[in-house]
C-alpha cells in the first residue's frame, strides 16, 4: 500500500493493535503450556486465556514482537517500509522517521523482521531449472577476527578475507512466449541466497539438499566443489565456461548477485558477515514476492504473528 493509504488505515496505536488481533485470531493461538488452541480473550487486560489449563498468553508473546516494549505502530510503520521500498531502509534512516531517541531497539526489531523473512523462505525449496553459483559480498569482520588476519596476505575472489562466499541459487523455467522482455532463453522464477562458510564439497552438498527439491535439474559451471551435486538432484549439468562467459551460462544467478550488491550498497555502507544472511534474506523476500503488491503488508505481518516465528537475534547464524 502507498504511505496515504497505511496513514488512513493505522491512523494510532488502536488500529495497528486491531489489526495484529485480527491477524492473531486469524492464524491462532498455541497454549506454551498444554498446547491447547482454543482460547477466550479478556478485553480488559488484553490477553488471551487457554479454555482447558487457564494459562495465560499475552497479545505479544509467541510473535516476533515478544520481549518488545516498542509501540505497535512503531512495528507497522517498519514492516510498511520494509515492504513498500524496492531497496529497503536502513535502522538510522528508520529511527529518523519514527523519531524514536534510541538506536538499539529499532536496528533489533529490524532485525527481527529480516529474521522473520528468512525464515518464511525457508520453508519452501527451488525446483525446476535452478541455477547455482557462489558470490562474494564485501562484509566487515568483528574486531577479533580483524586482529586475528592482520598479519594473513590480502586475497581476492575465493579465500578473500573482506568477502563473504555467498551460494545463488535462481529457479527458473524455459520462456516461450513469443514477446520477451528480456535477452535470456529462460524465464526467472525464485531466488535464494545462503552465507557459507567455506566453498568445500560438504558445504554446498548441505545447502543443496536443504534449499533444492530433488526433482530439479540443476545448472553449474565445472568447480570441483559441485561435482557431487548429481547425488542429491534429479540432473546436474555442468559446463565448463571463461569468467568472460560466466554470465551467458548463468544468466539469471548472476543477474540477482548484480541487483542484491547494488541494493545493498545503496542503503547499507557496511554490513557484518555475522548479519550478511539477514540483508539477503530480506533481498530475496521481496524479489520473490515482486508481484504481491500491497499484499506484502499483510504476508509478512502474518509470518509475524506466526507460532513458529520465535527469534532470538542475538543467535548468530
Amino acid at each position: 500500500m502507498n504511505l496515504i493509504k497505511f496513514i488512513e488505515n493505522f491512523p494510532d496505536e488502536a488500529s495497528c493493535k486491531l489489526k495484529f488481533k485480527e491477524m492473531r485470531d486469524q492464524e491462532g493461538v498455541v497454549c506454551r503450556k498444554c498446547q491447547g488452541t482454543e482460547h477466550y480473550w479478556l478485553s480488559t487486560i488484553e490477553q488471551y486465556q487457554c479454555k482447558a489449563c487457564k494459562t495465560r498468553t499475552t497479545l505479544r508473546s509467541g510473535t516476533v514482537m515478544q520481549s518488545s516494549n516498542l509501540p505497535f505502530r512503531h512495528w507497522f510503520i517498519a514492516i510498511h517500509l520494509m515492504t513498500s521500498t524496492k531497496k529497503g531502509f536502513s535502522a538510522l534512516e528508520l529511527q529518523k522517521q519514527i523519531g524514536h531517541k534510541f538506536y538499539e531497539p529499532i536496528w533489533y526489531m529490524v532485525q527481527k523482521l529480516r529474521k522473520t523473512m528468512g525464515l518464511r523462505d525457508g520453508k519452501y525449496q527451488l525446483d525446476k531449472i535452478v541455477e547455482l553459483d557462489e558470490g562474494f559480498f564485501e562484509s566487515v569482520d568483528t574486531e577479533k577476527a580483524k586482529e586475528e588476519k592482520q598479519d594473513e596476505e590480502k586475497k581476492r575472489g575465493r579465500g578473500s578475507q573482506k568477502q563473504s562466499p555467498v551460494m545463488v541459487m535462481a529457479s527458473t523455467v524455459h520462456d516461450f512466449s513469443t514477446k520477451k522482455d528480456h535477452k535470456k532463453p529462460t524465464k526467472f522464477r525464485y531466488v535464494k541466497m545462503v552465507v557459507m562458510e567455506n566453498m568445500k564439497s560438504e558445504t554446498v552438498e548441505k545447502i543443496v539438499q536443504e534449499n533444492i527439491d530433488y526433482n530439479s535439474v540443476v545448472k553449474t559451471d565445472r568447480y570441483t566443489s559441485y561435482n557431487k551435486i548429481k547425488d542429491h538432484v534429479w540432473s546436474h549439468k555442468a559446463r565448463k565456461v571463461t569468467a568472460n562467459e560466466v554470465e551467458k551460462a548463468l544468466p539469471w544467478v548472476h543477474t540477482m548477485i548484480s541487483n542484491a550488491k547494488r541494493s545493498l550498497l545503496g542503503v547499507h555502507h557496511m554490513i557484518s558477515k555475522k548479519y550478511m544472511q539477514d540483508y539477503l534474506d530480506e533481498f530475496c523476500y521481496k524479489v520473490n514476492r515482486r508481484y504481491f503488491g500491497e499484499n506484502m503488508f499483510d504476508r509478512l505481518l502474518i509470518a509475524c504473528v506466526s507460532e513458529n516465528y520465535k527469534i532470538d537475534i542475538k543467535d548468530s547464524r
